[in-house]
């Protein structure tokens, strides 16, 4: 007589699965609250904290610990986190951050990150809502910029990202598609770039990522408004192609990194044109200055340009990140990035449809919701607030420039276009005896000033001087924040020099 199979339940044991959902949602669920609601007694109260502290040891020591083998509660993890991260971040959510050109967030922004985290959703590509939610961002984009339908759009992380992206998409127009498979080993001359003295170093970085390296670079001197002088772009290019050069990507600034210029683009814009270059903008945060009435016009050919880079976690307010670019002519766009693999088959229809996808337009194919946050800010305040803002800030750089003017212990170090205000603090002019060494001097009252707790400024060079770099992005400063910063820049100031005298 044949055997009859074996039941499968008696010779395999019952699997045991284990997730990472929590075993009670109850509790969790009211953690959850406790969490959220600690996060936006921080936003509530941030002028009543520190804008920075020093990090104490035993909080370092928190974060030197081995790999945890086993888990503890969500509860004491949080509980970690409130005693030894939330205390010692970098503070540019609070209205006295002013060092370096980074936005405030908003509690809507918040909310978003949250949303976007539980959905969990990657934005590389296919048939979902969240690739719907970026093209929406797109379409906006044109408009403010006055693109054409043809423009495409990405998010990446933040603007060295994006202008690394240009490069490369300026890179792909100027040699053809082969490039990317040949390499710049094949091109017949070399390719040389312009930007002004005063932009981002990502845009030299991007030159060094993208195979050019930095000596194809070439720095044009600036005005006395540290605006690129297009004369002399124009010079640069006619004195390369002389030389048997190829001129093929020019980067204009929209907000210069350190006093705020914009470069002329529509001049720009003009040079570009006649010599055939790619006409790119590095508007990381002067961009979105095309929302304030008042700080369009000053951005006058911007929108002429074959890209734009920008940041929306800056004047835009949102969490960070969210960078993005803007492209002119999608297809250029897509030469430069687009990479068919079988693994990434595009169908009519299912989840593989939706073609072309987010990762056709740039290098990731791992991406998070950004545009969710971006969305979420743009549809609650709506464009006419954030641009009130935008004006917000530049007139609160101007009142600063008018009370540096009042103080005679106080310089103003450099012309104040937007939101950014270099000056210098330099002792008692009366009595030559208290003068210290001006850019030492300066450089300590910066640190002194961040370890108040005060306010946060930066600092920078102008024209060979140290400075004191004042840029006003965040939405919650104000006036006081103004007066408080330097008011105490010139009692720190005067206590070091009198202690220098001792």
């Amino acid at each position: 007589m044949d055997k009859l199979p074996k039941d499968p339940a008696v010779d395999h044991p019952q699997e045991v699965h284990q997730s990472l959902d929590p075993d009670d949602w109850s509790t969790f669920r009211q953690q959850s609250h406790r969490m959220l609601d600690d996060m936006l007694d921080f936003v509530e109260h941030l002028r009543e904290r520190p804008v920075w502290q020093p990090i104490p040891q035993r909080s370092r020591a928190q974060f030197q610990m081995t790999l945890p083998q086993q888990g503890q509660s969500l509860e004491s993890v949080h509980q970690i986190f409130m005693q030894d991260v939330l205390p010692y971040g970098p503070g540019n959510s609070h209205p006295g951050f002013m060092g370096w050109v980074q936005g405030g967030g908003t509690p809507v922004g918040m909310l978003a990150e949250m949303l976007a985290a539980g959905l969990n959703a990657n934005v590389g590509g296919r048939d979902q809502m969240p690739v719907e939610v970026e093209r929406q961002i797109v379409r906006w984009m044109r408009e403010l910029f006055g693109f054409p339908e043809t423009a495409s759009g990405v998010f990446v992380t933040g603007t060295s990202m994006a202008n690394l992206m240009a490069v490369l998409v300026a890179r792909t127009v100027a040699l053809g598609k082969s490039v990317r498979q040949q390499g710049l080993r094949e091109s017949a001359t070399q390719l040389t770039a312009y930007t002004s003295v005063e932009a981002h170093g990502c845009v030299a970085q991007a030159m060094d990522l993208a195979g050019f390296g930095t000596a194809a670079l070439r720095r044009i001197p600036g005005n006395d408004l540290f605006q690129m002088d297009a004369q002399a772009l124009e010079a640069a290019i006619e004195a390369d192609r002389a030389a048997g050069f190829q001129p093929f990507f020019i980067a204009g600034t929209a907000g210069s990194v350190d006093v705020g210029a914009i470069d002329p683009l529509n001049d720009i814009a003009d040079i570009a044109a006649r010599h055939q270059c790619w006409f790119h903008v590095d508007g990381a945060f002067g961009a979105l200055g095309m929302m304030s009435p008042k700080i369009a016009p000053l951005l006058q050919g911007i929108q002429r340009a074959d890209s734009i880079a920008f940041d929306f976690h800056k004047w835009g307010q949102v969490q960070y990140d969210a960078g993005f670019l803007l492209v002119r002519d999608a297809n250029q766009h897509m030469d430069a990035f687009a990479a068919p693999v079988a693994y990434l088959r595009r169908e009519t229809r299912g989840l593989a449809g939706g073609s072309p996808w987010p990762c056709d337009f740039g290098p990731d194919l791992s991406r998070g919701f950004r545009a969710l946050k971006t969305w979420f800010t743009l549809q609650v305040y709506g464009a006419e607030k954030l641009g009130n803002i935008i004006s917000q800030t530049c007139d609160l750089a101007q009142y600063l420039m008018q009370q540096i003017a009042q103080h005679p212990s106080l310089e103003l170090l450099a012309p104040v276009a937007l939101n950014v205000v270099c000056f210098r603090y330099l002792g008692d002019p009366s009595d030559k005896s208290s003068l210290c060494n001006l850019d030492d001097l300066n450089r300590d009252i910066v640190a002194d000033l961040h370890e108040s707790g005060v306010a946060v400024p930066s600092t920078t060079t102008v024209r060979g001087q140290l400075a004191i770099r004042v840029a006003i992005v965040n939405h919650r400063t104000n006036r006081d924040n103004i007066d408080a910063m330097l008011n105490a820049v010139m009692a720190l100031g005067k206590t070091r020099c009198n202690t220098a005298m001792e």
